[in-house]
């Protein structure tokens, strides 16, 4: 086969750079200390990163950058310094998550290849569309999704000249990546923002079904469905791993790479996947890949599996036995370490030492000679000698008698010394055969210093800085009115049109059955509904929520889905991004009315107040706030009903979607209990204990925002008390007023609540 497949392995720190480098990947991952989605892991200083993209690429191999996180407001200086650096390195990639980051690069930054972060949650063609539309060069697709619906949003990708990758191998999360809430709700640990808890791995009190850590999936292994990867198409084979260590990435990746080389020249399997028990595990499952979802993906260890599948392994059963079953592997793991070290012990990636030799006599030109070595001058493969590069610029013209200002060492210090940086130690400048009292133009020493830029630059131009561009605050449409709308998912809560003056939205399920008009015909039948459309919409539930847009041709929908937005711009609806878009800046806001015509958008509940304080209003555009809802922690396509009150169902099936309505909790060893509740016809959620009741907000940002909406479903309540949604409606309205008693009342009412998100925030 001549189709290239990627093989992208995790780099936490500059030995698992190294590690993947030596064990054959095509491309590593890797993040700085700020900006990216795994805070945990040491990560990279610049000048690293500088030095492993040059050691990357003199093996062949690419480096990717993460910037996979929501962006603040505040944080847009250190962003745009930040790329300001990137755009003159060789970097391959960034991998990003926020909508905002999108429209900075493609406007100031387009040298950069965007891929997009699986927190975009990608599952549908359109949502594949949109991103190839604001930029994205690649897209990782939702780990959940089976060979199918891989194949089918890989062959959607390559129309659009976008790269697919996929996760073959690591750490899975039961939640939709970019939709778990869990570690912000509290304390600002968003998932999100690179700080996610893994409230997934905490241990609960027993279940029903006696487990103790019923959310812990196993590691996602797809080690022996590689030739049905090939058939899809995939371009990008992604290993998990950036918090995990060099002897980890070395053996995961050493493992693929053999498995695909032997692949691609036989066209068979390694069948013996015995090293990769060696490292960190939970055991493995493919179960999401091959659309066979059952409760053997759960395991209730969230700890390393490796010595647990040794005892497996050895049939070890009495305490001899045990003993020499881990011996044998304490030794492979010793031998792991030995090997890794030895490895990657020559492969440098401190700075260079830059020697520049400066020469110029009357009426000859000016000459800088550029000498460039490596400071551990040894190659890994035979310990030779590196030889030195060298180079040459000259001026254009000779060197003349100076009449006034002189190019002498103070004029060359001036220009030169800024060569010390994140690539290069300057060892010497010499002078010795630079003549006295001689000058050529100023001009012509700045072009020089150019040339020389470039060539240390391998060959790029390097560019000026860009500045951050001061954005406009717009007025909202209305400066002396602020509308209350609410939220919806019964049509027995139908007559609540008939008391308020707001937007009333109606909530869809993430699943229907297919050519089934029951939705279709609630909005036929009740005009005056808005329909508000979830994250994940996949295969034919995607379909039917575009079908519902075609039949229905609603004036105004709100969606959480990009893709639904995307197919609603192409039929010529308005449509508002609903507040799972995750937007926390200006920036989105704009990828959000430039490229997808949006004419508002929530923005998320994660932020605090000052984080958005200083966000702008785009030009004739809605700004929206939810100030009272249950607040969702995760959504999951398994089923966490199997591990807690049980199920007779040996697999998910397309049933459990439609007709499952169960709901339970799951309590933490702090006693807190939380809601396991599922919509019908929608993904199983777990939400907080407590409501979402932001009554400071009205208050604080009343000339900011246009919109304040009320959830009044029922969905995530657990077994709360169900309130009088009149009433509640009714003080919510004397609330947006300004009437002063509407606070005491909706207190008393709502009896276990929390604003804590918007007084802690999203921690930098």
């Amino acid at each position: 086969m001549s189709r290239k497949i990627e093989l992208l392995a995790p780099g936490g720190d500059v030995n698992a750079v190294k590690a993947a480098i030596v064990a054959g990947a095509n491309a590593v991952y890797c993040g700085l200390d700020t900006f990216n989605a795994r805070n945990r892991a040491s990560n990279l200083s610049f000048d690293e990163l500088n030095g492993a993209l040059r050691l990357a690429h003199e093996y062949g191999c690419e480096i990717f950058l993460t910037l996979n996180v929501v962006i603040l407001e505040h944080e847009m200086g250190a962003l745009f310094k930040l790329l300001n650096q990137l755009v003159n390195t060789t970097l391959d990639g960034i991998i990003v998550q926020d909508l905002g980051l999108f429209n900075i690069v493609k406007k100031h930054f387009p040298t950069l290849h965007i891929h997009a972060s699986t927190q975009l949650t990608t599952h549908n063609e359109s949502q594949v569309e949109f991103l190839a539309r604001i930029g994205a060069t690649r897209v990782n697709l939702s780990r959940e999704l089976n060979l199918t619906e891989i194949k089918i949003l890989t062959d959607v990708a390559h129309k659009c000249d976008v790269l697919t990758e996929v996760f073959v191998h690591g750490a899975l999360c039961i939640a939709f990546s970019g939709q778990c809430y869990s570690s912000s709700v509290s304390v600002g640990n968003s998932g999100n923002r690179g700080r996610c808890s893994q409230a997934c791995r905490d241990e609960y009190e027993p279940t029903a079904m006696g487990n103790k850590h019923p959310l812990n999936l196993k590691d996602n292994s797809a080690y022996f469905d590689l030739p049905e990867l090939v058939a899809a198409g995939v371009d990008s084979l992604k290993v998990e791993g950036r918090i995990k260590g060099a002897n980890y990435v070395h053996t995961v990746i050493d493992s693929w790479r053999k498995q695909i080389d032997t692949f691609v020249q036989t066209g068979n399997l390694i069948e013996d996947d015995s090293s990769l028990y060696k490292v960190f595990n939970r055991n493995f499952t493919n179960k999401f890949l091959t659309g066979d979802m059952t409760k053997n993906m759960f395991t209730d260890n969230p700890r390393d599996h490796s010595f647990d599948h040794a005892n497996e392994k050895n049939n070890a059963i009495s305490v001899v036995q045990i003993y020499d079953a881990q011996q044998e592997l304490s030794t492979q793991k010793s031998e792991i370490d030995s090997l890794v070290k030895k490895k990657i012990e020559f492969l440098d990636i401190s700075k260079r030492e830059l020697t520049l030799e400066f020469t110029g006599q009357l009426n000859q030109p000016f000459t800088v000679n550029i000498i460039i070595e490596d400071k551990n001058d040894i190659t890994l493969s035979n310990k030779n000698e590196k030889e030195p590069l060298r180079f040459e610029v000259q001026s254009q013209m000779p060197m003349q008698t100076a009449d006034k200002s002189v190019v002498d060492i103070a004029a060359i210090d001036k220009r030169f010394k800024s060569f010390s940086n994140a690539n290069f130690e300057i060892k010497n400048m010499d002078y010795s055969n630079l003549g006295n009292n001689l000058s050529i133009p100023f001009k012509e020493l700045a072009r020089i210093k150019k040339q020389v830029a470039f060539l240390l630059n391998e060959g790029k131009d390097v560019l000026a800085p860009v500045e951050l561009p001061k954005l406009v605050n717009h007025e909202k449409a209305d400066k002396n009115k602020t509308t209350l709308s609410i939220l919806i998912s019964d049509i027995k809560d139908v007559h609540l049109c008939d008391l308020t003056n707001g937007d009333v939205y109606f909530k869809l399920p993430e699943s229907f059955r297919t050519d089934n008009d029951k939705y279709i015909n609630v909005f036929l039948e009740h005009p005056q509904l808005i329909p508000w459309f979830p994250a994940v919409l996949i295969g034919k539930d995607f379909e039917e929520a575009v079908r519902l847009l075609e039949v229905v041709k609603p004036k105004l929908i709100i969606s959480n889905n990009t893709g639904v937005a995307f197919k609603a711009v192409q039929m010529g609806l308005d449509w508002i991004a609903g507040p799972l878009l995750n937007t926390t800046n200006s920036y989105a806001l704009l990828t959000l009315q430039e490229d997808l015509n949006a004419k508002g958008a929530f923005i998320s509940n994660e932020i605090n107040k000052p984080q958005m304080r200083s966000i702008k209003r785009p030009n004739n555009f809605k700004m929206m706030y939810s100030i009272y809802h249950p607040i969702l922690m995760m959504t999951s396509r398994q089923c966490f009903f199997q591990q807690t009150v049980g199920c007779k169902k040996p697999r998910i099936d397309a049933s459990c979607m439609l007709s499952c309505k169960k709901e339970t909790t799951v309590t933490n060893v702090k006693g807190i209990s939380f809601a396991i509740d599922k919509q019908k016809g929608g993904y199983p959620s777990i939400y907080n204990h407590e409501q979402f009741l932001n009554m400071d907000i009205v208050t604080d940002y009343a000339d900011k925002f246009d919109e304040f909406m009320i959830d009044l479903t029922d969905i995530g309540s657990g077994d709360k008390e169900k309130l009088d949604k009149a009433v509640l409606l009714a003080h919510f309205q004397d609330l947006i007023s300004g009437q002063t008693h509407a606070a005491d009342q909706l207190n008393h009412m709502v009896k276990v609540k929390t604003r804590q998100q918007y007084v802690e925030g999203l921690n930098s």
